[in-house]
């Protein structure tokens, strides 16, 4: 046996329960960062609109340019993520969409802008995966609902800041100082990634799965490891072949996460692309006035993402099983979603359709890091990333809907009216799909 120790030998294994508190700290910070960037340009809309000389419907199809390629590179970016890991696909996609995002602010025409939202697009999509697979490694089943919501209020919390922080760098920057000042702070968190994460060691994971060979001494970790470094070897294709998502799709509830994310998605976008044109155009305030109006329903997002999070984990240590403790909190909040935009269809008084669109989007987001749960709960270990990439993709393809139909909505009825009646309908439509045909599956013959 070599005197050399191996690099997972000598790793720093103390506190493991306190240093994943960090990366999920980061990926909070990468979520903020992540969001900032996808936000820019529902933020410039009208400017853009009005620069480029472009209709509602070709600006729903500029909006919509990020979640078309974001859904379909979901697929290979989980498979990635299981293949490489957390820390090298992380700092791959936030480098990249960083790079994209300083390089659209020399865009000149509409077709340039399309093509460089379709690159943001593919270059994001390992974000959210890599963040599941962090909290899989790191946390176990019963605990990873709520740091895996925390994650998810890291987009919630941008998008609360960014109409007021995005409209106050629009109005002294340009659009296009815009764009580089929020591509610049995702290549510092790229070099802090890099620099600081990491997977858990085996005595780690014994520690924080509290087993008892935690207290081993350092010859007998030093021999579990060789012996685990030799089974990895053993089984290097073996596990290969588990880590493709193919055989996914032969499983009933990945259909049924697909649709279900699609509805809850929609409206989610509808909210995140066409909010603050509608606050400016329809509700007639100011450019200033909307970036402060358009914060409101973010920051109760964030509260939504946390009460999904904390409900389902009540449930969890009540002794709900986990599968159930998941679908209350995704099932329920679409439905309080859909009877809280439902009305703003058919009222006139501005401060009653600002507070509900407010709790709409908190019910909407209820559900969010739970879905992400879910998917560690149904998939098994080596394909978590694949399945929530899966059921991102499906949800992704409602969120690329949701700018274009909106905007042809506008453009043919000249209000929103009928763009939240929709957006009810699909939340609707999200709630069955979860509810009542995903299922534990796990006992049925394969």
């Amino acid at each position: 046996m070599s005197a050399v120790a191996s690099p997972r030998r000598t790793a720093k294994t103390s506190n493991p329960r306190r240093i994943r508190w960090i990366f999920v700290a980061l990926l909070v910070i990468g979520g903020i960062v992540n969001y900032l960037d996808r936000s820019t340009l529902s933020i410039g809309n009208s400017t853009i609109a009005e620069e480029f000389d472009l209709s509602a419907t070709q600006m729903g199809l500029l909006l919509s340019a990020f979640s078309w390629p974001y859904a379909i590179a979901n697929l290979p970016a989980g498979y990635l993520v299981d293949k490489f890991g957390a820390k090298k696909m992380f700092a791959f996609a936030s480098g990249a969409w960083s790079l994209v995002g300083m390089v659209t602010a020399a865009a000149n025409s509409f077709g340039l802008l399309y093509a460089l939202r379709v690159a943001l697009g593919v270059a994001e999509s390992p974000f959210f995966t890599a963040g599941l697979k962090v909290n899989e490694r790191w946390f176990s089943a019963k605990e990873r609902a709520f740091p895996i919501a925390l994650v998810n209020t890291g987009s919630q919390i941008a998008n609360a800041l960014a109409p007021p922080l995005l409209t106050f760098l629009l109005l002294t920057m340009s659009w296009r100082g815009m764009f580089i000042v929020v591509g610049a702070l995702g290549i510092i968190v790229m070099l802090i990634w890099l620099r600081i994460y990491r997977d858990p060691t085996l005595r780690e994971e014994h520690i924080l799965k509290g087993d008892d060979s935690a207290d081993a001494s350092a010859d007998e970790i030093a021999e579990q490891l060789d012996e685990a470094t030799t089974a990895e070897a053993d089984t290097v294709v073996e596990g290969a072949e588990k880590v493709g998502w193919g055989t996914l799709f032969t499983k009933p509830n990945t259909y049924f996460m697909i649709i279900g994310a699609f509805g809850i998605f929609y409206t989610v976008w509808v909210y995140l692309t066409w909010l603050p044109s509608y606050i400016e155009t329809d509700l007639g305030f100011s450019l200033q006035e909307t970036g402060w109006l358009a914060a409101l329903p973010f920051l109760m997002g964030v509260l939504g993402v946390l009460t999904g999070g904390w409900f389902s984990g009540v449930l969890i240590r009540r002794g709900s099983p986990a599968i159930v403790a998941r679908k209350v909190p995704i099932v329920g909040g679409a439905v309080l979603a859909a009877a809280s935009v439902f009305p703003t269809a058919y009222l006139d008084n501005v401060p009653l359709i600002i507070a509900l669109l407010s709790l709409g989007y908190f019910f909407s987001q209820v559900p969010i890091g739970c879905l992400w749960t879910l998917a560690s709960d149904v998939a098994p270990s080596e394909q978590v990333a694949s399945l929530g990439a899966i059921q991102n993709f499906g949800g992704f393809i409602g969120a690329a809907l949701a700018p274009v139909v909106t905007g042809w909505l506008v453009d043919t009825t000249g209000n929103f009216n009928s763009v939240f009646l929709v957006g009810a309908i699909l939340l609707i439509v999200g709630a069955i799909s979860y509810g009542f045909f995903v299922k534990d599956r796990s006992r049925e013959a394969h």
